[in-house]
This record gives structure tokens, C-alpha cells and sequence, in this order.
């Protein structure tokens, strides 16, 4: 549940993260999403991929804690 709320807030962020490079590069001033829908595509785009790394560095965290903890290898 926690991941979920932090991925919506994350996601959220990259999205004015990632309109800020495409203004530098491109040279825009404002960025124009065309409405509403295709805002909420380019949240859940990123939501998913914060979500997943978040997935990933949790179960990196808990097979690291159970390995100091089993070290018999």
C-alpha cells in the first residue's frame, strides 16, 4: 500500500520533471498535455515504472537482510 502511494506521488513529480527537459531541449516556454486523458496516461506511464522499481528494491532489501542473516555459505 505503501508503494502504491508513494509511486502515485513519485509518478506525479516525473511528470513536471520530465516537462522541464522536454522545454529546455526543445526551447518551449509551456507544454500543452491535450487534455485531461492523455495527462493521466503519461501518471499511470510513470506510476507503473516507480512502481516496479519500488517492487524490485523491496525484494532487493529483503534477500539482503535474510543473506547477513544466513551466512552459512
Amino acid at each position: 500500500m505503501i508503494r502504491a502511494a508513494v509511486a502515485g506521488v513519485v509518478g506525479f513529480i516525473l511528470i513536471f520533471i520530465e516537462s522541464m527537459i522536454v522545454m529546455k531541449f526543445k526551447g518551449y516556454a509551456t507544454i500543452e498535455f491535450g487534455g485531461l486523458k492523455p495527462f493521466i496516461n503519461v501518471w499511470a506511464m510513470n506510476f507503473f515504472v516507480v512502481f516496479a522499481i519500488l517492487t524490485q528494491v523491496t525484494n532487493w532489501y529483503v534477500n539482503r537482510q535474510s543473506f547477513k542473516e544466513d551466512n552459512s555459505y
